[in-house]
């Protein structure tokens, strides 16, 4: 997280037992309230591979404990989708349920499941030929400088006014640090760049971070062929595809194109959660074990 530490107000928290690390939670402090770092798109209370469920829940009450005796108020923790998981991992959910959690928000999270996996339908095996009749190549090739110049930052100007979320320095020095779970893969017509997409791997998932093509994308099918390729590259020790949000407003509004579009890739519906809790509930928080 150091290479955006400039933005944000670090408050990350390991719980140890017996001298040992046994969780941590990624965070951040702003006015006075503690979050589930900002900076990450998935990040929350995690726990060792070996963990006890009675284990956890104490890690958890000693957290809240913490924090209310630093003078913390509200703890605003986000739930790591059940599909990021190593192994099954429910204990927040239930501690949070233990703890009157509120609820206040659910993002709807479009993603491909490769054991039950969808055919892509008409529509989108049509942009891939449309692809492979203009001649459009698709390569591995780490162009970050292209692909953020030519494509990805000149798209999000016009469109919505904004920067992606990172640099290109920024991205760059994430790819050298963990080069087996960041790629670039770049679309070519001819040798002019007309679309990419910058790919994260996890253990389980693959997940796009940025996808973009150039006013030319309809036409020429360049989405459709990045999508193709990254789904079917990358998945043989991969259990999902992550195509991200598709909703807004904390989960209020659906982007009813985003979610057609994935939807015709063969993806359906996740969600994941944030919740906001008092960490004075530590006082008479108990699991109630009979």
């Amino acid at each position: 997280m150091e290479y955006h530490k400039d933005r944000f107000n670090d408050y990350s928290l390991m719980v140890f037992k017996d001298d040992q690390l046994y969780a941590l939670l990624p965070a951040n402090i702003n006015e006075g309230i503690v979050y589930s770092h900002q900076g990450l798109t998935y990040g929350s209370f995690i726990l060792k591979e070996n963990v006890k469920l009675l284990y956890a829940f104490e890690a958890y009450k000693a957290l809240l404990t913490y924090l209310h005796k630093e003078g913390i108020n509200q703890l605003e923790i986000k739930l790591i989708p059940v599909f990021y998981n190593s192994i099954p991992s429910d204990e927040l959910s239930y501690f949070l349920f233990k703890s009157n959690a509120k609820l206040i928000k659910r993002d709807v999270l479009m993603v491909i499941d490769y054991q039950h996996q969808l055919r892509f339908q008409k529509n989108r095996r049509e942009g891939i030929n449309k692809a492979n009749r203009h001649g459009l190549t698709v390569k591995v090739d780490g162009n970050y400088e292209g692909f953020w110049n030519e494509v990805l930052i000149p798209n999000l100007n016009k469109k919505h006014g904004v920067k992606p979320v990172h640099s290109l320095d920024e991205i760059k020095l994430l790819a050298s640090r963990f080069p087996k779970n960041i790629h670039q893969i770049s679309i070519y017509k001819d040798d002019k760049i007309v679309a990419g997409t910058t790919v994260f791997l996890t253990k389980t998932t693959i997940h796009p971070q940025y996808v973009s093509g150039n006013t030319d994308k309809n036409a020429f099918g360049s989405i459709d062929l990045a999508y193709d390729f990254i789904i079917n590259k990358f998945c043989d020790d991969k259990r999902y595809f992550d195509f991200n949000i598709s909703s807004e407003d904390n989960g209020k509004k659906l982007n009813k194109g985003l979610i057609f579009w994935k939807e015709s890739c063969g993806a359906r519906t996740f969600v994941t959660d944030n919740y906001v809790v008092n960490t004075d509930v530590f006082a008479t928080l108990s699991l109630n074990i009979i």
